[in-house]
């Protein structure tokens, strides 16, 4: 009797400039995948049933799921576990500077000078330049560049991509090409995948007189322009197959 394919979920419109390319790769390896609505309630006998749950989305209809998942033993690549280390803004700059990375301070009071104000969840909410917020942090002296590196476990090791946008702390953002990967970014990198469980991430990273800061990571990130396609067909198959 042949078993039945290993069901995928992915909670991302279909049209995803990345993950509908995926999706169709998933399929000619033989997996059944299928996509799940963003920002609704996904009944339970849906997630039931899958092998692999995937969120691209964060909206708290997605956590609900991925909660369900972690409760009841259907595998996800990020956890619920993993998704809200890094949606709570404090426990992500913990991670981040547990591994080695510098990170801005943080403060309950706005502080003198320019700061960035942030709330504690990260859901469907951008940082604001000197705005009100549930903490606070010093705008940190950098070009405006966000460098952002992108990385996903494929089961071999961790592939790795930088791509430079313009700040959106000042007005749109605006991609400005690919960037160069540093080593020693990509080696705190690798410990971060290894302390929190990520199979992938988005992390932010500004330049401070010359020193990597981290300030801002995303479990749910689109790989938008960064050639990590197959990296992302050979991470999620693993783990759909790992049940």
């Amino acid at each position: 009797m042949t078993a039945a394919p290993a069901r995928i979920g992915l909670v991302c419109p279909p049209d995803h400039a990345v993950f509908g390319p995926v999706a169709d790769r998933l399929r000619d390896r033989g997996f059944d995948v299928e996509f799940l609505e963003p920002g609704r309630e996904l009944a339970r006998e849906r997630l039931d049933g899958l092998d692999l749950l995937v969120n691209k989305k964060v909206r708290w209809e997605s956590l609900h799921a991925l909660e369900y998942a972690y409760r009841n033993g259907i595998p996800a690549w990020n956890d619920y576990r993993t998704s809200m280390t890094f949606l709570n803004r404090l426990s992500q700059l913990q991670a981040l500077a547990a591994v080695g990375f510098s990170v801005p301070p943080v403060y309950a009071e706005q502080p003198e000078g320019e700061y960035v104000a942030k709330n504690f969840l990260d859901i469907r909410d951008d940082p604001a330049l000197n705005g009100d917020g549930e903490f606070y942090q010093p705008l940190l002296e950098f070009d405006g560049t966000d460098y952002k590196y992108y990385a996903v476990d494929d089961g071999e090791g961790l592939q790795t991509a930088v791509v430079r946008f313009r700040s959106k702390l000042f007005g749109e953002r605006e991609h400005l090409g690919p960037g160069t990967v540093d080593p020693a970014v990509e080696a705190r990198l690798r410990r971060l995948f290894r302390f929190t469980g990520a199979r992938g991430l988005g992390v932010d990273i500004v330049e401070v007189d010359g020193e990597p800061y981290a300030v801002d990571a995303n479990p749910a990130t689109s790989f938008r322009r960064t050639g990590l396609e197959d990296a992302l067909v050979d991470s999620l198959a693993v783990a759909a197959a790992d049940v």
